[in-house]
């Protein structure tokens, strides 16, 4: 999804006028954004979103591994 959306903006630079590519773009964001919540609620977050401050913050974490003996 996410490779079809930097190629769709890419081809909107060049062809700004195109609506049909304007609407798979945003077709293509909101299921990017529905896959990417899905996956998160599994497995959690596809990027860093901690607030603190540590650098080990995330070893205190659950691992993957150990979400589905908690």
């Amino acid at each position: 999804m996410q490779f079809a959306m930097w190629e769709l903006h890419l081809f909107l630079d060049t062809h700004p006028n195109n609506c049909d590519a304007a609407r798979k773009l945003e077709e293509y964001r909101s299921r990017a954004e529905a896959l990417r919540k899905e996956y998160e609620e599994k497995f959690g977050p596809l990027n860093e979103t901690s607030r603190e401050t540590s650098r080990w913050a995330w070893i205190r974490d659950p691992w993957p591994w150990e979400r589905e003996a908690n």
